[in-house]
């Protein structure tokens, strides 16, 4: 997996895991739509907001997890 996951997550980058999941087609679809949208983001930085966003929502305490759901409030793409 790339190292650098986005500009605006350097402050809190840490060592990388590389994850494998399959998703449903319709959100594949959705994802790469996005992606084309927003040359920013990539499948990468997207995979890592969205799993924050899940955790920090679902009561993680976890100040990292924190610190990247609001990285990428605040790191929107231009688009």
């Amino acid at each position: 997996m790339d190292q650098s996951i986005g500009a605006g997550l350097d402050e809190v980058d840490q060592d990388i895991v590389s994850l494998e999941a399959e998703v449903p087609e319709a959100l594949f679809h959705s994802m790469r739509g996005f992606i084309k949208a927003n040359p920013s983001w990539d499948q990468y930085q997207l995979v890592s907001s969205a799993l924050a966003t899940f955790l920090f929502q679902n009561g993680s305490s976890d100040k990292t997890v924190a610190k990247h759901y609001l990285n990428s409030l605040f790191n929107r793409s231009e688009a």
